[in-house]
């Protein structure tokens, strides 16, 4: 006998042997079990997810000589030539190859006629978007009001060409992709049944191949088993899809945390050695992202079915939730954005470079907001009002452009880079953190802090407890060690969450980030000159296009 392949052989024969899609399951068994049966049904979705199966099942629900049913008994011979693709009332038709108005017309004039065998005459009309507009025109009427022993069942990937008219008289289940745990449990059910020597590992990566479509899982599936030679493994179905082992990737991530971009390059070139689907390797750098985000703000949310998850949140505790969503954004527009490079390979190495062009932006603000807290702090004076309002306006809207601000931000560097040596503490918090040189996390873990108490052998800090992710053992054991580090002395670090009686640096920060943008907006507002375009044209001031400029 000849071999046939799995997306045919284990297509459903009966409701219960159905995969997924249990909304629309549950309406049509319901249906067919209380009788309350409609003329015409339209399944639509993507391709793969079980729309024809579907069609099909019902078909023999209707047709069964054991009657209309939900559990249609498969044995009968209106079971058996529906299966096979041979019951006479059962008419399939492909719409994209019969687009014109006389196939229709000539498909619908046998729909008078009572069926030949069975208890319905069911019109299984496939892709039915492409019809042309004629064509949906001779199958409205009948559509409307066919005789009671025609049933229509029409399916789509695309429902949104199809006419108002058609969609109003049908009723309309649109089935859902398939989740990717799903068709890896079914998967390994194919091959335990069909006696294949597997790994999870790599049935998970035909079950992302598949995206979505259980009948491309199963062909990918067929594909992988010839070309494993009877077996799959992890290494030859990576190398079948075009894939690169989620290590290779975590490489990558692991130096991009790291800011190192020799090293970011140098795992690109090893990678370059396996002619992967760059598109591929974007995907699964943001897919580690994702679950990096997920460990730092919803823990319980990351999927526990990842090889790699503890590596992904021991990863995540290094890298502030800012830095992810830059990765994670510049990433996306870069996949985007591939097809449109010289060379995959350099569409890759530029979006990664991308990533730590833009991170020591962030950070050189962060930088300077700091150094505003402690320079704030340390003032007894409140400083100078505003000068004349020209003059400040001329100020207030000198532009800074986007290389400007690249120029003067801070180079990249650690998590702690070497501290200050501080010769004596005054008590002076914002000062001490300015001096310490933090970066990412652990700078703001230190600037959301106050200083409750400094002894000789401790240090005792107060965080709100809206900031509580940001405590963490990996980010106060490096504050503590910036903290000996800059004092000279051997001390031990306490945080505690509670209310702060002092404002905290970021909260200065903020608070000064604030008055100096009123200030900035007011003094526009009172410019002669803006004042005189207002009365004279009718001129307004956008909202938000007023920025102060930094004078440090």
């Amino acid at each position: 006998m000849s071999y046939q392949v799995l997306a045919r052989k284990w297509r459903p024969g009966n409701f219960t042997e159905m995969v997924g899609q249990e909304h629309i399951l549950r309406a049509l068994i319901n249906a067919l079990d209380e009788d309350r049966l409609h003329h015409a049904y339209l399944f639509t979705g993507t391709r793969g997810v079980g729309k024809t199966t579907i069609a099909r099942i019902f078909a023999k629900s209707l047709n069964c000589e054991t009657g209309i049913t939900s559990k249609p008994c498969g044995e009968c011979g209106a079971c058996k030539a529906i299966a096979e693709g041979r019951f006479i009332d059962l008419i399939e038709v492909d719409a994209a190859s019969r687009t014109k108005v006389e196939d229709t017309r000539e498909l619908l004039d046998n729909v008078q006629y009572a069926p030949t065998h069975g208890r319905f005459k069911v019109y299984l009309i496939d892709e039915v978007h492409m019809l042309s507009g004629h064509s949906f025109n001779a199958l409205l009427k009948t559509l409307e009001e066919p005789p009671p022993h025609v049933k229509f069942l029409l399916a789509t990937t695309d429902p949104q060409k199809l006419p108002v008219t058609i969609l109003s008289r049908c009723l309309q289940f649109n089935l859902k992709r398939m989740p990717i745990s799903l068709i890896d449990g079914h998967l390994k059910f194919i091959l335990q049944q069909e006696s294949v020597a597997f790994d999870d590992a790599s049935v998970r990566l035909l079950a992302h191949g598949a995206d979505g479509s259980m009948r491309d899982a199963l062909s990918l599936l067929d594909q992988a088993i010839a070309f494993g030679g009877g077996k799959l493994e992890q290494a030859e179905v990576q190398a079948m899809l075009g894939t690169v082992s989620r290590d290779r990737v975590m490489h990558i991530l692991k130096a991009l945390v790291a800011n190192d971009a020799a090293l970011v390059m140098k795992h690109v070139e090893e990678l370059s050695d396996l002619s992967p689907d760059y598109a591929n390797v974007l995907a699964e750098l943001l897919a580690m992202l994702h679950q990096m985000a997920l460990a730092q703000k919803v823990p319980e949310a990351v999927d526990e079915n990842l090889v790699d998850r503890e590596a992904l949140q021991q990863l995540a505790t290094q890298v502030s939730s800012e830095d992810i969503q830059l990765f994670y954004q510049v990433g996306l527009i870069g996949r985007r954005d591939l097809p449109l490079a010289p060379d995959p390979r350099g569409g890759l190495e530029m979006a990664l470079l991308r990533m730590l062009a833009f991170k020591p932006t962030l950070e050189g603000r962060a930088s300077q907001s700091a150094s505003v807290a402690a320079a704030v702090s340390q003032t007894a004076a409140p400083q100078s009002s505003a000068p004349a309002a020209s003059t400040a306006a001329q100020q207030v809207v000198s532009p800074v452009s986007a290389p400007e601000v690249i120029q003067q931000a801070a180079p990249s560097a650690p998590a702690v880079s070497a501290p200050t040596l501080v010769a004596q503490f005054d008590g002076n918090w914002a000062g001490l953190v300015e001096a310490l040189n933090l970066r990412g996390m652990v700078k703001q873990l230190a600037v959301n802090c106050t200083l409750r108490e400094k002894t000789s052998t401790e240090v005792n800090l107060t965080l709100n407890k809206e900031n509580e992710q940001l405590l963490n053992p990996v980010m106060l054991k490096k504050l503590e060690e910036a903290l000996c580090a800059s004092l000279q002395q051997k001390l031990k670090l306490h945080i505690e969450l509670g209310a702060q009686q002092v404002e905290s640096p970021a909260k200065t920060t903020a608070r000064n980030t604030a008055e100096r943008q009123q200030s900035a907006e007011d003094t526009i507002q009172q410019d002669p000159m803006v004042q005189a375009l207002k009365e004279n044209f009718n001129a307004e001031v956008v909202p938000n296009s007023v920025k102060p400029i930094n004078n440090s």
